[in-house]
């Protein structure tokens, strides 16, 4: 490509983004809004390019703080306090927090996360465009492109004074992609944001329905569990024998079949990741990785598997983790069983708090002249941060960025939806901080 051509791409690209005219349905200041966000496309799509090409796998901390070093200045400069909090003590990068105080409207959380699941042996590291105002980028709608938004969403209202007096936290975490554990510390701080907040918002990638944009305002947990089962090592002529007994492999068995044809009800799934079996097995969470050793002819002494649950409410969780327990414990001849369940993400059920955050986003669907919204199906979605501040305060997802892919090499941004998810967003915070 020519260096002309190379120059004139992006404000091609710029020329097709929506920037379209201005509603006359909104009243002067949110016109303001919305003409500032227009006139910001270009930069933020920069800024952007920036951010995805900088690795920020989730264990990849100095790849996490330069992300953070480079969103700090920018909330900084309108007028955020930021302090970047230190999570050593969980083995991940940390977080970064900038806050404004002020008097009226509601105080407004604005969640987001810095890390993806790219780490720096991916072969998938850099911001490319595609054409037709498409992108794609490690961590590209997962959700960098949300955090673009949301930093936009901002400069468009401090533009017009309309930051004055309010009262936002911005609460970006380091490691929402692999959490560091135990989650009570990894989690702490934020909770106890959402704690000091009267709403939630969280820019996870948007998300639609039949075609039309949704939002999230219930989502589903994320546990995993550990099934180890034991069995009497011999020769393999005695398997099913009363000294012998079935093994380890088949009492493993009869239980992943149980819970496969038992516990099946709506919005509860349970995957079975990984697993081993045979005269040893064992499972290395830190690399993902099971072994196993055996041979054909000796009947096996340890299997184990591990896999996740989710779930839309707590109670249903627990009544899930009772089954698969007494399950469990309904051994074959010769063998045991045992099934750990770790800490996770708690799901966020659907409250009326939550469907008044979205009735008020909907409100500035009308004035802008686009679709409603309805609510998005919990069980399409994964769990996510804002689960742990949902207890405590209004909460809704989806506001991030538009695109396809997520978690896997190709993962691609809709570059034609930023500009005009960051006006619906600008002009939401708006309408909550009034």
């Amino acid at each position: 490509m020519s260096k002309w051509r190379r120059a004139i791409a992006p404000f091609a690209l710029f020329l097709l983004l929506p920037v379209c005219a201005i509603p006359q349905s909104l009243t002067s200041a949110e016109q303001k809004i919305v003409a500032a966000v227009n006139a910001d496309a270009l930069a933020e799509e920069k800024l952007l390019e920036e951010l995805v090409n900088i690795n920020s796998g989730t264990l990849n901390p100095e790849g996490v703080r330069r992300v953070a070093a480079v969103l700090r200045p920018q909330f900084e400069s309108l007028g955020f306090a930021c302090r970047f909090i230190p999570m050593e003590e969980v083995h991940r990068a940390g977080h970064l927090v900038c806050e404004r105080k002020g008097t009226h409207g509601k105080r407004v959380l604005l969640i987001g996360h810095m890390d993806t699941v790219f780490e720096p042996d991916s072969p998938f590291q850099k911001f490319e465009r595609t054409g037709e105002g498409k992108a794609t980028g490690p961590g590209s709608s997962d959700m960098k492109g949300g955090l673009v938004i949301m930093l936009g969403a901002l400069k468009a209202l401090n533009e017009n004074h309309d930051l004055d007096g309010t009262t936002i936290t911005v609460f970006l975490t380091g490691d929402e992609e692999r959490p560091g554990e135990p989650l009570s510390v990894a989690r702490r701080d934020l909770i106890a944001a959402g704690k000091q907040s009267d709403a939630a918002l969280e820019f996870e990638g948007g998300v639609q329905t039949h075609g039309h944009d949704a939002a999230s305002i219930s989502r589903r947990s994320a546990y995993s569990w550990e099934l180890k089962t034991t069995g009497k090592a011999a020769h393999s002529s005695g398997v099913f024998s009363q000294g012998v007994g079935d093994g380890a492999i088949y009492e493993m068995a009869r239980i992943l079949s149980r819970f496969d044809k038992e516990l099946r009800e709506p919005g509860l799934t349970y995957n079975v990741g990984v697993i081993a079996g045979g005269t040893s097995a064992s499972y290395d969470a830190a690399t993902a990785t099971a072994t196993a050793t055996g041979k054909t002819n000796v009947v096996a002494a340890q299997a184990i598997a591990v896999g996740d649950i989710r779930t839309v409410t707590d109670e249903q969780y627990h009544r899930v983790q009772d089954a698969m327990r007494r399950i469990v414990a309904q051994h074959l001849p010769g063998t045991g069983g045992e099934i750990t369940f770790k800490e996770g993400y708690p799901s966020m059920p659907e409250t009326d708090a939550n469907r008044e955050l979205l009735h008020e986003l909907n409100e500035v669907n009308r004035e802008l002249g686009m679709e409603n919204m309805e609510p998005f199906d919990p069980a399409h979605r994964g769990a996510g941060d804002l689960s742990f501040v949902a207890p405590y305060v209004a909460s809704i997802s989806g506001l991030g960025a538009y695109g396809s892919g997520a978690h896997a090499p190709g993962e691609s941004i809709n570059l034609t939806r930023q500009v005009e998810q960051t006006r619906r967003v600008a002009l939401y915070i708006h309408k909550l901080t009034r």
